[in-house]
This record gives structure tokens, C-alpha cells and sequence, in this order.
């Protein structure tokens, strides 16, 4: 059985807050400092350039993304990190893309996050005219995979909503069709139980800052399916992912297996940040963790429902088909959140009206729950959350 308190004591929370935003930017786990601090001082100090070898700076990418591979059942040697999602992103589509070179279309959901539409849409361009990327409802996905389909690409938890989809379903559904699937695990990694290996995903990507609490702009992950890997060509063809980078040929040629989805050097402070944050999560159960998180949200809805009628809940209300967030809507809910974070009780806001609260086990108590809801009701009753001051938008919402 999971021991929360023994996981919450291993985060640096700032005195009298409740943080409900880990779906955003985890918070600070306490031994991530020093880590940091060694990688820098003793590290890049002492070693210099030396500590690519003497302190296996280029062995991180793999060794890390094999401890975040354990939090989404993938086996060893099947995931790197690096870059931004973003790029993640992109390299995922257009390997799939390429593996299917009788199709052109590539199918998302209206709810994706919209910087992974983006990038699809701007591959889609450098392809050419024929390229297109459609997108349908969450709800109908399903039956939306046909034979015109290349690439499903779907984030499995909605960012905005947490509306959670049938991974395993889905990646059947796409399989049937002839068509491979990319999915972002931006909201599932350290927030739900994920298993790409018994679903059989082919790609699979993510950033490590929300859930995995790496820190702002951490790497980002990439998983290819063993079965796939070796003909996944890598549409950024980086000298890290090349077989042998220091040979300096003038050729590319793919690295082994998932080294060759490395692209520039790899970001050493942030991996060292991310390989200490995930210490928090050895002894973790994954069910342990997903029946707290459906308690922790439960009683929230349940509470604001009761005493903030004014809210109406935007995520969906049986738990199995949510991931480890909650959205509420309101027409200022801009304004409602920033007057909730000067109570001490942060969440955010995502346009045009959500209310967005995340439920992270590790550091997050029922009471916690308990007096962010009555916090939050208590600021819609007494009107306290219409002041000038929170209508102005920051540029960071």
C-alpha cells in the first residue's frame, strides 16, 4: 500500500498553499536542489567538459527515460528523452507518416492540445497539398478511423476537460483501419496508470515538468514500439541520433533502435533535475495512486457542486473517464481563479471559460481538498473574486 504521507514529505511546498496545478508545473520535490546543485558544482565545475564521460552526462537520456518508461509500461530501452513535446511530437508523425505512404490523412480530436495540432499542420505543409490534418470530436474518434487514415494522433487526457480516452480501444479501433497512432501522455504520465506495451502503442510522447514535477521547460520523452523502432526514420535527423556521432560522417545514418529518435545535445541540468524528481516515485503504486486521485476528485465535485452552483462541471463525471484533473466552467473564470490564488489555493485558467484543478496524490491530502473546495465557494458567495484586479489578464493564464 502506498504511504502518501511518505511521498508528500518528499515535496518543497510553499507554507500555506494548496497546490492544485501539478497538472501544469509540478512543484518542487526536496532533493532535487542538491542534485542540481552536485551536477553543477562537482560536475560541470570539476569535470568540465570531462563529465560527458566521467559523470555519463550522455548516458542520462536513456537511463532516465527508462525510469519514466517504468510509469507508462514501456520495456527497457524503449524510450529517450530530450527537446521539447513538441518536437517529440513532430518526429512521431512524420516517422508514422512514413510508414504508411499510401494514406494521407492524419486524425486528431477538436480537444488536443493545440500545439500538437500545430506541428501537424505545419508537417502536413512541408509534405505538400495532398498532406491534411482532420480533426472530429472527442466522442466520435472512433468512428471517424477509416481507410483514408494514416496517423491517429490523440493526447489521451484532455488538457482542458480531463475527458480521458479508451487508449486500448482506440489504438485497436486504428489498427483495424491500417492506420498507426501517436499518442501524448502529457496528463497521463504520473497521473493515471498507462501501459503502451499491453495496448500496443506505436509512438508515444510526453513532457516530464506536470506529473513527473522535472521543472519548467523539462525534457520531453518519446516511445516507439520495439516492432517499429528500427524502421522509424528519423525526420530530424540530429547528430546524436546519428549510429556514430563522434565519427563525424557526412552522412546520416539512424542510430540503434530508439537512440536514434535523439536529436541536439541533451539538456544535462534539466535531465539530472528530472532523475532526482523521479525518486519520489519508487515504492508508488500506480493503483494506489489512481484510487486516491478518483477519492481526491470525487469529494471536490461533490463539495463545489453543493455550495457553488454557480460552477458547472466541465470534466466528465464518472471517474473512469476522467485522468487526475477537474474543470469547472464559468464565464469569469479567469478572474475566479486569480482570486483563489490570492487565497493561497492555486488552479488555473484555460480559455474561453475553464476552471482547471489537478489532483496529485503524492503531495495533495483529503483536508487539502477540503478547504480548496470551501475556499472556492466561499470567494463565488461573497461575490470576492470580481474585484478589477483579477480581470486583468496576465500573460500567462
Amino acid at each position: 500500500m502506498t504511504d502518501f504521507t511518505a511521498t508528500r514529505a518528499m515535496f518543497d511546498l510553499p507554507r500555506g498553499m494548496i497546490y492544485l496545478d501539478g497538472n501544469s508545473l509540478g512543484p518542487l520535490p526536496r532533493n532535487v536542489a542538491a542534485r542540481v546543485a552536485q551536477t553543477v558544482t562537482d560536475e560541470w565545475g570539476q569535470m568540465v567538459i570531462t563529465g560527458w564521460n566521467r559523470a555519463g552526462w550522455m548516458d542520462l537520456p536513456a537511463r532516465v527515460g527508462d525510469r519514466v518508461g517504468r510509469l507508462i509500461g514501456a520495456a527497457p530501452g524503449t524510450v529517450t528523452m530530450g527537446d521539447t513535446l513538441s518536437i517529440k511530437v513532430y518526429q512521431a508523425l512524420a516517422s508514422a507518416l512514413e510508414m504508411v505512404p499510401d494514406r494521407r490523412v492524419i486524425l486528431s480530436d477538436t480537444g488536443n492540445f493545440p500545439s500538437d495540432l500545430y506541428m501537424a499542420e505545419g508537417l502536413c505543409r512541408t509534405l505538400g497539398p495532398e498532406y491534411r490534418l482532420e480533426t472530429v470530436a472527442p466522442e466520435a474518434v472512433g468512428d471517424a478511423i477509416d481507410t483514408r487514415v494514416a496517423v491517429l494522433m490523440l493526447t489521451e487526457v484532455d488538457y482542458r476537460t480531463g475527458r480521458k480516452h479508451d487508449m486500448a480501444r482506440l489504438i485497436a479501433r486504428a489498427h483495424e483501419a491500417g492506420a498507426l497512432v501517436v499518442w501524448d501522455l502529457a496528463h497521463s504520465a504520473g497521473a493515471i496508470p498507462v501501459n503502451v506495451t499491453g495496448a500496443q502503442a506505436d509512438f508515444a510522447v510526453g513532457c516530464s515538468y506536470k506529473y513527473l514535477n522535472s521543472g519548467p521547460g523539462g525534457p520531453a520523452f518519446i516511445y516507439v514500439a520495439p516492432h517499429l523502432v528500427d524502421r522509424a526514420r528519423p525526420a530530424l535527423s540530429g547528430w546524436l541520433g546519428h549510429e556514430a556521432p563522434f565519427a563525424f560522417d557526412l552522412d546520416y545514418r539512424p542510430g540503434r533502435g530508439v537512440e536514434r529518435m535523439r536529436v541536439g545535445t541533451p539538456p544535462i541540468l534539466q535531465l539530472a533535475a528530472l532523475d532526482a524528481a523521479l525518486d519520489v516515485w519508487e515504492g508508488v503504486d500506480m493503483d494506489d495512486l489512481r484510487a486516491r486521485s478518483i477519492a481526491l476528485q470525487d469529494a471536490f465535485i461533490a463539495q463545489v457542486e453543493a455550495g457553488c452552483p454557480e460552477l458547472t462541471l466541465a470534466s466528465p463525471r464518472e471517474a473512469a473517464h476522467r485522468g487526475s484533473q477537474v474543470s469547472f466552467r464559468h464565464p469569469h473564470g479567469y478572474a475566479i481563479i486569480q482570486a483563489l490564488i490570492a487565497e493561497g489555493v492555486i488552479g488555473d485558467f484555460r480559455a474561453p471559460d475553464i476552471l482547471r484543478f489537478g489532483f496529485t496524490p503524492l503531495y495533495l491530502s483529503p483536508k487539502d481538498v477540503a478547504q480548496a473546495a470551501d475556499t472556492l465557494c466561499r470567494i463565488m458567495q461573497n461575490g470576492a473574486w470580481d474585484r478589477p484586479e483579477y480581470h486583468t489578464r496576465a500573460r500567462v493564464t
